[in-house]
Parts: structure tokens; C-alpha cells; sequence
């Protein structure tokens, strides 16, 4: 009878025992291998999308160089804005050639550099392109402005065109404006030397950067379908004695180039006769 009791005893201890183990051995191999998977997948997405928005983001802003243009207040612009103002207005600079004798290079450069290509205040809130002011004799609609004095009065048009036509009727219809209609409608240099001699602006490097705009968007291009030629800028002409001048470019100061050249500031200004100490992109500064 005691025989029979430790047999039977013993057969359940090997019962227990081998029943506790099978869970323990499921329960190891499961999990370890659903964690590693959701570990690995997400690092790797990150890391692969991230860099590739950055770059984008610097090859654009690099291949789009701005600048500034001074209007009836500074404006900064690009390049693309430029060429999307001049293909706005092109046509209109041309038709405006054809009935009023103005070259569409020109007016075009004036369009550009006046209005700080489209975006300048007058031009957004007035639609005027040339800061043309109310004068005597204007009954149109009207905005104030500060320029030479505070709050001026300065046109308004319901449209940019009516600007550009208005432009033309303003150097067709003064007396002081009658010797550049004497010039080659071709030759925009001795145009853009003849307005700063009428009067047009006060800024001594006006022609200058008229000339600059237009050779730098080869606007005379437009002065050739006008007129029915093809000339092109003589670029021999436009570099020669370049070893006495230096090219304004992107991030060039007076002090920048006053340690460039063992120059002051103040020599520079004198000799350039420049009462600030501002500059333009593609503005030809004397060195020598």
C-alpha cells in the first residue's frame, strides 16, 4: 500500500512539472521580435525624408540672387521678379515706342527702377510705375506720399497701363523733354544721359543704372523689334578701361572695396561724387 502511494505521488510531481514549462518557452519567443521590427522602421523614415526638403530649400534661394532697388522707397527684389515685371510690361513699353517715340528700353528700366519692379508703395497702392506727382492741372484720384517732402501728392490710375501711357504724355508734353526726341530712338545711352540732363532725376548715377538694367535683361532687344534691327551690345565697349573701374556685385560695400583697393571710404565717394554710401547691382565705381 505504501509502494502505491509514493508511485502515485511521484506521477503528479512529473504532471506539474511539465505542464509550467510550455507557457515560459511561447512567452520568450514572441516579443523580442515585434519590438525590434517597430524599433527599425521609424528611425529610418525620419532620417530619409528631413534632409531632402533642406536641400531643396537652399539650391532654390541660391539660383534666385536679389538686390536692392531704390524706388520712391528701397525695395528689396530678385531677379525673377524683374523678368516677371518685364514680361508684364513689355508689350505695353512697345506700343507705348510706336505712338509716343519713347524706347521701350527705356521705359521699361525707368518701370523698373521706379516702382522697385511692381513692388514699390505707389505702384501697389496707386498703380503708378514713375512716381509721377499730381502738378498743376491733374484732376484724376490721388494718394499721399512722402518723397522730397512729406505727404505728397502723387496720381493714381485704375490701371499700371494708364501709368505707362501718362509716363509718355509727361516727357512728350514738356518743353525741357524736347532734345531727347532729337536722339536715335535706338540709342538708350545718350537717352538715359539725356533725362538726368532735363531734369528727370537728381540722383547722379541715374543713367548709370538705367544702362545697367538694360544691358543686364538686354531690354534694347525690344528697341530692335520696334524698330526693325538687330543690335546688340558691344560688350567690348561696355568693359573697356575695366582695370580703372570695379563692377558692383551682390554683397560689395564702400568699406568692402575701400580695403580691396587700399582706398577710404571718403575717396571712394569723392571720386565717384557720391553722397551716400549706397549702391547698385552692376554700378561701375571708379577705383583709379
Amino acid at each position: 500500500m505504501m509502494f502505491k502511494k509514493i508511485l502515485f505521488l511521484v506521477f503528479t510531481i512529473l504532471l506539474v512539472s511539465c505542464s509550467s514549462k510550455k507557457p515560459v518557452v511561447r512567452t520568450v519567443n514572441k516579443n523580442p521580435t515585434n519590438t525590434n521590427r517597430t524599433t527599425k522602421t521609424k528611425p529610418i523614415t525620419k532620417e530619409n525624408t528631413k534632409p531632402k526638403t533642406e536641400i531643396k530649400t537652399v539650391q532654390s534661394e541660391e539660383t534666385n540672387s536679389s538686390e536692392e532697388l531704390v524706388a520712391t522707397s528701397k525695395v528689396s527684389t530678385t531677379t525673377d521678379d524683374v523678368r516677371l515685371y518685364i514680361d508684364s510690361f513689355k508689350d505695353v513699353a512697345k506700343y507705348n515706342m510706336k505712338n509716343h517715340g519713347i524706347p521701350a528700353s527705356i521705359t521699361l528700366a525707368q518701370g523698373v527702377l521706379e516702382s522697385g519692379a511692381g513692388k514699390g508703395r505707389l505702384s501697389t497702392i496707386a498703380n503708378n510705375h514713375f512716381g509721377i506727382k499730381c502738378h498743376t492741372g491733374w484732376t484724376g484720384e490721388s494718394v499721399s506720399h512722402d518723397d522730397d517732402a512729406a505727404q505728397e501728392c502723387f496720381r493714381k490710375y485704375q490701371d499700371p497701363s494708364e501709368s505707362y501711357r501718362d509716363h509718355s504724355l509727361f516727357l512728350t508734353s514738356r518743353s525741357r523733354y524736347d532734345g531727347l526726341f532729337k536722339l536715335d530712338k535706338g540709342d538708350y545711352k545718350s537717352w538715359a544721359k539725356g533725362l538726368k540732363a532735363a531734369g528727370y532725376a537728381t540722383d547722379p548715377k541715374y543713367p548709370d543704372k538705367l544702362i545697367g538694367i538694360i544691358e543686364r535683361y538686354q531690354l534694347y532687344e525690344y528697341d530692335n523689334e520696334v524698330l526693325d534691327r538687330n543690335y546688340k551690345a558691344n560688350v567690348a565697349v561696355v568693359a573697356e578701361n575695366t582695370e580703372n573701374y570695379h563692377i558692383i556685385q551682390k554683397g560689395d560695400t564702400l568699406y568692402s572695396l575701400s580695403k580691396k583697393y587700399n582706398l577710404t571710404v571718403e575717396d571712394l565717394k569723392k571720386m565717384n561724387n557720391m553722397n551716400d554710401n549706397s549702391l547698385s547691382i552692376d554700378q561701375k565705381i571708379k577705383i583709379k
